[in-house]
């Protein structure tokens, strides 16, 4: 298991799929990956398109590995933003309002069997949590 920072931040393609709206499938596959160096990839035994889990002490959830074409940055795991990444990023904001998008230490492992999940289903699940933590 590697330990990665995890930067998260607005792409182009993100963007594109929030105009043509959030539930969409195009939004999903824009959203739910993470940039990984080819380096990193081979280290954690990953290729381009497998499911990948990426833990950080906020949450945990499953993507598709994309190699990032900006290399070389070992070390360094990329989310566009959206509630995949949002899931890993904690709620602290240490009096800023804001909570840390960049910087956050996460490990990435190969989830073969778990289920990249879809825009609605995963804010259900994670709403769901919610609830139960609440109850």
């Amino acid at each position: 298991m590697l330990e990665f920072t995890l930067i998260t931040g607005r792409t182009v393609a993100q963007g594109e799929a929030m105009e043509k709206g959030k539930n969409l499938e195009n939004f999903s596959r824009a959203c739910a990956s993470v940039e990984l160096d080819p380096n990193d990839m081979v280290k954690i035994g990953v290729r381009e398109g497998d499911t990948v889990k990426i833990e950080t002490p906020a949450g945990s959830v499953a993507v598709k590995a994309v190699k990032s074409k900006d290399v070389p940055h070992e070390g360094i795991a990329f989310m566009p933003l959206g509630p995949w990444a949002n899931t890993l990023v904690g709620s602290g904001t240490d009096g800023t309002g804001m909570p840390p998008f960049k910087g956050i230490k996460a490990t990435v492992v190969p989830a073969p069997d778990d289920k990249v999940l879809g825009t609605e289903e995963l804010v259900e699940t994670l709403y769901s949590k919610f609830l139960e933590d609440k109850g």
